[in-house]
């Protein structure tokens, strides 16, 4: 049975899902490296998706799982050095200029993200390539800070090896009833946009509540005290008891 048809009669893929199975049947292990790849530059692609069909695409066997998480984990890890390579390209100077410009944030800020990032950067990479929507984002920061090539590259590819065996032996086992991963998968990305979108409105609230603080004071009319001299007498004042 074909792979696409046989995939139809349980989770009928359309679309985006329909077009991944149609390369890994064309092009197997490397074709679910191409689009891994292409997940990383593109976060809007659900890895969430591809990973289960890769495995489900071993279970028909189109490949082995073995190569589907090793070519996985490849196209993940060159996605990751090309946005590495973008940050590295954009430079700590042009990323700060960025910066000041964006309202609410201030060069303090940038401060103090850098500074996390010497202390916490290479637990950032590796936990990154296992939280949606930072999956690709943090190739960034590592690039503009010039983490070690080296070092990156051994990380991502860790926290890679660790995320995409678990969704691709989750699609192996499954088998026509990949999907499932995605729905479960899903909870748990909703609950991190959840997280970020609210920690980023607390972020621009408490910004502009202590800019407003910071403007009032500054408007604030100030008292001048009259100017007292060295040389002028002091005034005795006794203790009553």
């Amino acid at each position: 049975m074909d792979l696409t048809t046989f995939a139809a009669t349980s989770a009928e893929p359309t679309g985006f899902t329909a077009w991944v199975i149609s390369v890994m049947e064309a092009l197997g292990g490397p074709g679910a490296g191409m689009i891994v790849a292409l997940e990383n530059l593109f976060p809007p692609i659900p890895s969430e998706v591809i990973l289960p069909l890769a495995g489900f695409t071993a279970s028909q066997g189109n490949m082995s799982v073995i190569g589907a998480i090793l070519w996985t984990t490849l196209g993940s890890l060159v996605g990751a050095l090309a946005l590495y390579g973008i940050g590295a390209t954009l430079g700590r100077d042009r990323t700060r200029a960025i910066a000041a410009k964006i309202p609410l944030v201030k060069i303090s800020d940038i401060d103090r993200t850098e500074a996390w990032f010497a202390k916490h950067g290479i637990k950032a990479v590796f936990f990154g390539r296992m939280i949606p929507l930072f999956r690709s984002f943090i190739s960034l920061p590592a690039g503009v800070e010039r983490m070690r090539l080296t070092t990156f590259a051994l990380f991502t590819t860790l926290g890679s090896l660790i995320w995409n065996t678990v969704f691709v032996l989750a699609g192996y086992l499954l088998g026509q009833n990949w999907y499932l991963v995605e729905e479960y998968a899903g909870l748990f990305s909703r609950a991190v946009l959840i997280t970020a979108v609210l920690t980023v409105a607390a972020f621009i609230a408490i910004r502009i509540r202590n800019n407003r603080r910071e403007r009032q004071l500054s408007e604030a009319p100030t008292v001048r005290l009259a100017r007292v001299h060295a040389e002028a007498p002091t005034e005795e004042i006794r203790r009553i008891r």
